[in-house]
């Protein structure tokens, strides 16, 4: 990436402050427009994310490399293909924007701007969800990496799509989202005694998938 380290920022704090008003957002508004069925809410909430996904990968993408996520930019520099010295401002570019993401739908809906999730979310099955959302998101950027660079933006969004509903946890799959949403006490939410179980399972599966990579595509590198 070429661009300078400012301008590949704040394409990370805006892409994650816009995927965490999607995903709070359509969480709210399904929540509302469901009367109770919680299947309708969540199928509001994954098609809105899925869609946004797509969409935010496409326009900043070729700034930043559009990880919003700091699994991913931790994937890369462990394999030496981000540098180590730009990882922690990604980091934390990723955590604000998500944050004031969440913020933003709590202002669109009329909610308290500062709230704490009630949602308890943990657990084996929670965590071993969490390990396998964030492994499949991974390989789904590794395999696009390697043979369909072009189809990442899709691969990426369809995966999250499709992962909200085979694993438990919904696939959070994002440290930073993981943060955010326990400041939210809506339909997306989970409780802060949850996150640091869940950014643990989201670890281990990028580390699993760094591994896979090395077997898998190790002809590409």
């Amino acid at each position: 990436m070429t661009e300078p380290l400012g301008r590949r920022l704040l394409a990370e704090a805006l892409g994650s402050a816009f995927l965490l008003a999607t995903v709070v957002g359509s969480g709210i508004m399904g929540a509302k427009l469901a009367g109770g069925n919680v299947a309708i809410a969540l199928l509001g909430n994954t098609i809105a994310t899925g869609a946004m996904l797509v969409v935010l990968i496409q326009i900043f993408g070729p700034v930043s490399g559009a990880h919003m996520n700091p699994a991913v930019t931790l994937a890369f520099a462990l394999q030496g293909e981000f540098r180590w010295r730009d990882a922690a401002p990604y980091l934390l570019a990723q955590l604000a924007g998500a944050v004031a993401g969440v913020w933003a739908a709590h202002l669109m809906f009329d909610l308290p701007v500062w709230q704490t999730s009630t949602t308890v979310r943990a657990g084996a099955a929670q965590w071993f969800s969490e390990a396998v959302a964030t492994f499949g998101l991974l390989l789904a950027i590794f395999g696009c990496l390697a043979r369909a660079r072009a189809a990442i933006p899709y691969a990426v969004g369809l995966y999250i799509t499709a992962a909200y509903w085979f694993t438990a946890s919904t696939s959070f799959a994002n440290p930073s989202v993981t943060i955010a949403r326990s400041l939210s006490d809506t339909f997306a939410g989970i409780a802060p005694s949850g996150v640091a179980g869940f950014i643990l399972a989201q670890l281990a599966g990028m580390a699993a998938a760094v591994a896979v990579r090395r077997v898998i595509w190790a002809k590409d590198e």
